[in-house]
């Protein structure tokens, strides 16, 4: 797989796996490097990692996942740590991988250190963007978003200022214009996420890197320095931007990442 000017990589293969009756599906950014799995955060899905894919290229293999309620795969039974959690390490059985790197932003961050945690043996590092170990923050605002609007414009307007994080998201239907998820579930999701998770950051010993917004008001510069300082083994770096760091400074997140993945070699 090549990496096109921009830093994206070209077509990327879309394929699925079933777990339990539903179907999960995934971009595989292929090449012939060691492999990555990519986890989104809530409202994102597989293609948020194109450019970082391009920029890892070819040294890694980027494998990322629409989880479960966003993109292309189907919604959950519910949303569930357990749930997310036996998602993560389905695909990695499902691709035969060995002890892939794991990173994950947001919600995919704490299911990438969860399922370091719970499942040690699948995974050999870890890199977590933005996202605590201690989860407060509320997603009820999504609830006023408009299910569908006639045209994308209206839907834009519906949105307002959350429309930059939702751009990929939006899909035209038979009835309108809507997201490609269901804001209510993203509501249980984040009910299911919030809550201290110190155990399950502090269960895992292999590598790690956090990276923070150094804007963000998802994780402060207190409580991640605590992260790095109880958790041996795990590399902080602060860059300038808000909560969605790959995509508000894709160069210099996919520096760090490579950076970090280049001291695992």
């Amino acid at each position: 797989m090549t990496s096109t000017p921009d830093g994206a990589c070209a077509e990327p293969v879309r394929a699925a796996l079933t777990v339990d009756g539903r179907r999960l599906s995934y971009l595989d950014f292929g090449g012939p490097g060691r492999p990555l799995i990519a986890l989104h955060g809530h409202f994102g899905e597989a293609r948020t990692f194109a450019r970082l894919a391009g920029a890892l290229a070819p040294d890694w293999r980027v494998v990322a996942l629409d989880q479960r309620g966003h993109g292309l795969s189907d919604p959950g039974p519910d949303y569930s740590r357990a749930g997310y959690v036996g998602d993560a390490a389905a695909l990695v059985a499902h691709l035969g991988l060995d002890r892939p790197v794991v990173l994950g932003h947001s919600l995919g961050g704490v299911n990438a250190y969860q399922l370091a945690a719970r499942h040690p043996q699948l995974v050999s590092a870890l890199v977590i963007e933005d996202i605590g170990a201690e989860v407060r923050d509320d997603l009820s605002f999504c609830l006023g978003w408009p299910r569908r609007a006639p045209t994308w414009a209206a839907l834009a307007a519906g949105l307002g200022k959350s429309l930059p994080y939702l751009r990929e998201a939006i899909r035209e239907y038979a009835d309108g214009w809507g997201l490609a998820f269901r804001p209510e579930s993203m509501v249980a999701s984040q009910n299911a996420l919030r809550g201290d998770h110190w155990d399950d950051w502090l269960a895992s010993d292999c590598p790690a890197l956090l990276v923070r917004g150094e804007r963000s008001g998802t994780l402060s510069a207190e409580h991640a320095e605590a992260m790095a300082t109880r958790r041996g083994r795990t590399r902080l770096a602060a860059l300038d931007t808000g909560h969605t760091v790959h995509d508000s400074a894709p160069g210099e997140f996919a520096g760090v990442v490579r950076a970090f993945l280049e001291g695992l070699v």
